[in-house]
């Protein structure tokens, strides 16, 4: 059960965010400020690429790597296919896991690695593949980490990753942090940027911080839930099945990333899909045993015992307004079955600028939804 009185009662969410997960959410502007500096001191900004990559490859652990590629696949479109290289190994701790190149790649191919420990021997041993096919590598990685050697030993480039401005937050969800997302993903904008992939100069990652850093004003625990669209999101998800359903190519890593931080930080199962497909796909949970109408035929059964049944709640993302859009099928169908609808949509900006804002409100509605949700001492 969620306790909404919590929302509105700043002092009572510090004392229960023992990870920090607020302060990660509201440093995002400043680890993307960092990251600039960052990638601009390990040379990005002096590159002079020969040409494009044939293919992007993103190779790290966890949900932030995950989130990374992700993004970095629906920014570069149509320029260059972007695959992430998913681990393999007997248990999800940094010394079981490997990965490797597919068989296709070589030396006309760029591999990023992003990870926020960097003490994986997997991807140092990765590394050490891409150097023996010809494969560019580049990191972003902690500044003092195995990783970081074993890169510099194959000749690649190795950006420190930004570190939190007033120290690292609980390790155990950084990887799922928005904190650790922006810092693993600036420098590789700023990199893809000069290989002519995406359009992330520093003037647009300097929008980007400033576009953080607004969001987490808005959404910050002093605001009142009436007034902050993450706490109002959070509420309004409060013992609901959320179905994420995003429009436009931008969004998708948005709702992916929302469904992977509600599970990983709040505990809470969430379905998603991209409009107009998500229509067919997830109509019928709309009809079925999650509809907000939905009820057995004893009404008169003794309930007292038995747990909240989660409803379905439609959220519609979508990165920039315009043209033809789902949008109004989506609100009928939904509202047909007399299911709720909420609906988050970026103010006007670049498109990495409405990513940078999606992502924040929907990372700190899942903060706000794990921390009210969670047992008080």
């Amino acid at each position: 059960m969620l306790d909404e009185s919590l929302l509105d009662a700043p002092e009572a969410l510090a004392r229960a965010d023992r990870r920090d997960l607020l302060r990660g959410a509201a440093e995002a502007g400043a680890r993307v400020r960092t990251a600039v500096r960052h990638a601009a001191e390990a040379g990005i900004g002096g590159l002079a690429p020969e040409g494009r990559p044939r293919a992007v490859l993103v190779a790290g652990p966890g949900t932030a790597a995950s989130g990374v590629a992700d993004l970095i696949g629906a920014l570069a479109g149509a320029a260059a296919p972007v695959t992430r290289i998913r681990p393999t190994g007997v248990a999800p701790a940094p010394g079981a896991l490997r990965w490797a190149l597919p068989g296709w790649a070589g030396s006309v191919d760029l591999l990023l690695i992003a990870t926020a420990d960097g003490s994986e021997p997997g991807l140092a041993l990765l590394a050490e593949q891409a150097y023996r096919r010809g494969c560019t590598v580049v990191a972003v990685a902690p500044t003092r980490s195995p990783l970081r050697e074993a890169v510099d030993g194959v000749h690649g480039l190795v950006v420190p990753m930004a570190a939190a401005p007033h120290g690292e937050y609980d390790a155990e969800v950084s990887a799922a942090g928005p904190g650790t997302l922006w810092a693993l993903l600036t420098p590789l904008l700023a990199l893809l940027d000069r290989v002519g992939l995406v359009t992330a100069t520093p003037e647009d990652l300097q929008k980007v911080a400033d576009r953080l850093d607004r969001t987490a004003e808005r959404c910050g625990p002093a605001i009142a839930t009436y007034s902050n669209p993450a706490k109002t999101l959070a509420a309004e998800l409060a013992d609901s099945l959320p179905l994420l359903w995003t429009e436009g190519e931008a969004a998708g890593p948005v709702g992916r990333r929302f469904a992977a931080v509600l599970s990983e930080l709040a505990g809470r199962p969430a379905l998603t899909a991209q409009l107009p497909e998500a229509l067919p796909s997830h109509g019928t949970l709309l009809a079925g045993d999650f509809a907000a109408g939905a009820d057995p035929d004893d009404f008169f059964r003794d309930r007292v015992e038995e747990g909240e049944t989660l409803r379905a709640r439609v959220v519609l993302l979508r990165d920039r307004p315009g043209g033809l859009s789902a949008y109004p099928a989506a609100r009928e169908l939904a509202l047909g079955h007399d299911t709720p609808v909420s609906e988050l949509e970026p103010e006007e900006g670049g498109e990495l600028e409405a990513v940078a804002e999606l992502l924040a409100i929907t990372d700190f509605a899942a903060v706000y939804l794990s921390l009210a949700s969670a047992p008080q001492p």
